[in-house]
């Protein structure tokens, strides 16, 4: 496995990313990757500091005679989504990442990769350890939790950080300098999970929609990928109109920053149905690949009749017929384009998770938009959607936006150094991911950022890869704008 990265510059940074790979780090449960960053510090003499949620700041002094250079803070999170195929054997609480090269690309096996953000981790340790960088005095700010909640940003100590310049390395696009990121909330939906038994004489089968790319719901939102769960709620809802069945089971999605890629569910049928019932499946699988020639190559719809597992139980009628329109008739995708900046998705929405949650029905999602009055708007319509099923309704406080700073003296140096270093000027944009800077900014007035990273595609999905030149890229841009800076 180590094989994969042997002979890629920067060695230093790729062995930081090979040991974090061996390391347990999903989100809530970064305590082990915590660990491993203070060892780094400790090897190398470094003060570190900890809060109380677990974030950590590595303070590294200026090299000699950049003493006097404002405090540069370096800013990556630790955790990351777990996210496997179905078929796939892995146990994130305990098992490696298994990576691999292909050409150009770095990615693992069946499982999320991590790149997101172990990259930048990597690269802020690799700065740590290296003896022949210039810069001024730095501290490297390692978060927690940002995947599930921003906890760490959010609850990040007033205390952790003297330096008002933020290099945030959690982008994932060559070329681009970030300025600016949407702010976010999730919404929870959730049924009291009423049940009976199975109707005498029906018989249980399994639906399955998936093959689904999935991905990030910030950064891939806006490319009309599947969502399984929509796909299944749609089938369900219409074909309720024909056939009689009764619902035991609906479970997919994992993640609410994840767009689902597959979700199943157990129906109970008449014995004289299931033929039909096969014949509507096999109708919907041809329409969702005419729907989604050239996005999802490999997308699927099936039936299994046999060997099915069943509780013998079913939700009741009224309770089927509320849990499949709520899910069918919840917004998904992209609700809005930006006026101000061309091409970027300024509302959407991500129908996520859907599951029996104890003695509930539960359907996740998550709302993001760069104008605050927009966010409150689709949160809204969640609420609609949840009051007019009679749900309980359980919504987060969110996080706010990161309104762009064109005149920002940090991105002015930014672009001068990536103009030197590659004879092109840098895409300078905003992201409709959420990214920890406007949580950060919120909590340091004053705090002058930008986010850059190298190329990462299929973030948050078991396709996640990163581009090995454009980690190259990444360092020697990194590296340079640390050293003017400093200067």
């Amino acid at each position: 496995m180590k094989e994969a990265i042997a002979g890629i510059e920067p060695q230093l940074l790729w062995n930081h990313f090979y040991e974090i790979c061996q390391i347990p780090r999903c989100s809530k449960h970064e305590e082990k990757i915590r660990q491993y960053v203070i060892q780094v510090a400790e090897r190398n003499n470094a003060s570190y500091k900890t809060d109380e949620v677990g974030s950590v700041v590595i303070r590294k002094p200026a090299t000699a005679g950049k003493e006097n250079a404002p405090v540069v803070v370096l800013q990556s999170h630790l955790d990351m989504v777990c996210e496997k195929n179905k078929d796939t054997v892995h146990d994130f609480s305990k098992d490696p990442i298994k990576i691999k090269r292909d050409g150009d690309w770095i990615k693992a096996d069946g499982t999320t990769l991590g790149a997101d953000n172990g990259i930048g981790v990597a690269a802020a340790l690799a700065v740590l350890e290296s003896k022949n960088m210039v810069h001024g005095p730095l501290e490297l700010l390692f978060t927690i939790d940002e995947e599930t909640g921003l906890t760490g940003a959010t609850m990040l100590g007033k205390d952790m950080l003297n330096g008002r310049i933020l290099l945030n390395m959690d982008s994932e696009e060559d070329g681009a300098i970030y300025i600016g990121c949407a702010g976010g909330r999730d919404t929870e939906l959730l049924l009291p999970l009423e049940t009976e038994a199975a109707p005498a004489g029906y018989q249980a089968v399994e639906l399955k929609v998936g093959g689904m790319l999935g991905g990030h719901s910030g950064l891939n939102i806006n490319e009309g990928r599947g969502n399984a769960i929509k796909q299944l709620a749609r089938f369900l809802f219409n074909m309720g109109r024909e056939l009689n069945f009764r619902l035991e089971l609906m479970d997919g999605g994992s993640k609410h920053n994840a767009i689902p890629r597959e979700c199943d569910a157990i129906l109970h049928v008449k014995p004289g149905d299931r033929e039909s019932l096969a014949k509507k499946v096999a109708e919907f699988d041809s329409v969702l690949n005419a729907e989604y020639q050239g996005i999802e190559p490999n997308i699927f719809a099936k039936l299994i009749t046999d060997g099915v597992k069943t509780s013998g139980r079913v939700m009741t009628e009224n309770l089927q017929k509320r849990a499949i329109n709520a899910v069918f008739a919840l917004p998904h995708g992209v609700l809005g384009m930006s006026h101000a900046i061309e091409g970027l998705v300024e509302t959407s929405n991500n129908v996520a998770v859907v599951k029996m949650k104890g003695d509930k029905f539960s359907v996740y999602t998550s709302q993001r938009s760069s104008v605050g009055t927009e966010l409150e708007e689709v949160s809204g319509q969640i609420i609609a959607v949840g009051e007019l099923v009679g749900a309980e309704i359980v919504q987060d406080e969110g996080y706010p936006s990161w309104q762009p700073n064109p005149d920002s003296a940090t991105l002015k140096e930014a672009e001068k150094v990536f103009k030197s270093l590659f004879n092109k000027e840098p895409e300078v944009k905003a992201i409709h991911a959420g990214l920890e800077c406007g949580i950060i900014g919120d909590k340091f007035p004053g705090m002058d950022m930008i986010s850059f990273g190298p190329t990462i595609l299929g973030a948050h999905s078991p396709d996640e890869k990163v581009e090995i030149t454009a980690v190259k890229k990444f360092w020697d841009f990194l590296q340079s704008m640390l050293e003017h800076l400093a200067a």
